[in-house]
């Protein structure tokens, strides 16, 4: 019997790309470089604090959790090409439609909420009709938002209830049946089981500390999963990169670019909606000044994850490595015992050094192909 060796023959159309190279053309490299340097400075600064404890990590996870929710939407709309100023505003105008109807007009709880949806989404249509529309940059007119539903928030809850703060959401979450996708926590026995065993500290009553993964937390995932399963694997992702890379050509190779950017502003209103109904359940009340400065949060975020401000370029895990640096930071400085009012200092120098460093990748990638 004669043996046929087969030959691979190399296609010349096809080049093999170095690792390195694959590593330093993804957005996520800065920010997995950071989230090494931030943990790494913090395990040796703080590491015998408590914060890297099960109840110390839920706790800043759920802090980044809180930025990471709204990233994973702000990413893609600025791979896309544009910015959401409004998204902040938006989280304290869901919070107040879900509890002025349900504390003052007696409304069931989840059609609050269902509401609070149908209206972000309405105002999520309105900012992306707009800025296509009218041509007028997506700052421009998300900025106008921000202040319209920032005054509209505080105007309408004065008028309805001569206060600032609707409290006592509470009793109406109690035995809602929507109410638990939004709020408490999942894998409970899990943890108490941990916890049974000595693997966790427990309180007096027998509970542990850290009663399991809040709900804001496996949002933050999913979003997180759902928004790089888009890019990575869609033709929306597709039409995503190239409506922020080059939007004239992308509509004269058929990408509808209207439609894209409208459906990426309705996500940005949903995602902070989604954060609104998450607060509010947790705290039991709503409050006109809620989410302020979120918006530029979670814009820190995506910008450290590797999102480039022109659009373009960019992925949802960097962006959730972006605001687990955050939570991280936010948390950290307190368990350390450093004044907290150097926190704002450190996210600026953060937002810089991740710019450059982004910079600085891109050209060395642009240069050796």
């Amino acid at each position: 019997m004669s043996v046929v060796a087969h030959s691979k023959i190399a296609d010349e159309r096809v080049r093999a790309i170095p690792t390195w190279r694959f590593l330093l053309g993804r957005p996520e490299l800065g920010a997995a470089a950071g989230t090494v340097l931030v943990f790494a400075f913090f395990l040796t600064f703080a590491g015998d604090s408590g914060m890297f404890s099960a109840k110390g990590v839920i706790t800043f996870l759920d802090v980044s959790a809180q930025v990471g929710i709204l990233a994973a939407a702000v990413a893609l709309l600025m791979i896309a090409g544009e910015f959401d100023l409004s998204i902040g505003s938006m989280i304290g105008f869901a919070g107040i439609v879900i509890a002025i109807p349900a504390v003052e007009w007696g409304w069931p709880l989840w059609s609050c909420i269902l509401l609070a949806f149908l209206v972000a989404l309405v105002i999520g249509f309105i900012n992306g009709y707009l800025t296509i529309s009218t041509g007028l940059p997506s700052f421009i007119v998300t900025l106008a938002s921000m202040f319209i539903l920032r005054g509209l928030t505080l105007a309408l809850t004065r008028a309805a209830t001569n206060r600032t703060v609707v409290s006592g959401i509470g009793d109406y979450a109690k035995d809602d049946w929507l109410a638990p996708i939004f709020s408490g926590y999942v894998l409970k026995d899990l943890f108490h089981w941990m916890g049974s065993l000595g693997w966790l500290q427990m309180r007096t009553d027998g509970t542990p500390l850290a009663p399991g993964i809040p709900m804001a937390v496996v949002w933050w995932m999913l979003l997180t999963l759902l928004g790089t399963w888009i890019l990575m694997k869609t033709r929306f992702g597709n039409w995503i990169f190239a409506s922020g890379g080059d939007p004239v050509a992308a509509r004269n190779v058929g990408v509808p670019v209207r439609r894209v950017k409208i459906l990426l502003f309705i996500g940005t209103a949903l995602a902070a909606t989604l954060l609104a109904v998450i607060q509010v359940l947790e705290a039991g009340s709503a409050d006109t000044l809620r989410g302020q400065l979120k918006e530029f949060e979670a814009i820190i975020a995506v910008v450290v994850g590797g999102t480039l401000l022109t659009g373009g370029y960019g992925s949802a895990i960097g962006a959730a490595l972006g605001a687990l640096i955050f939570g991280t930071v936010q948390m950290g400085i307190f368990f350390t015992g450093v004044d907290t009012d150097w926190f704002k200092v450190f996210m600026g120098a953060m937002v810089l050094i991740a710019v450059l460093f982004n910079t600085y990748v891109r050209r060395k990638v642009t240069y050796s192909r």
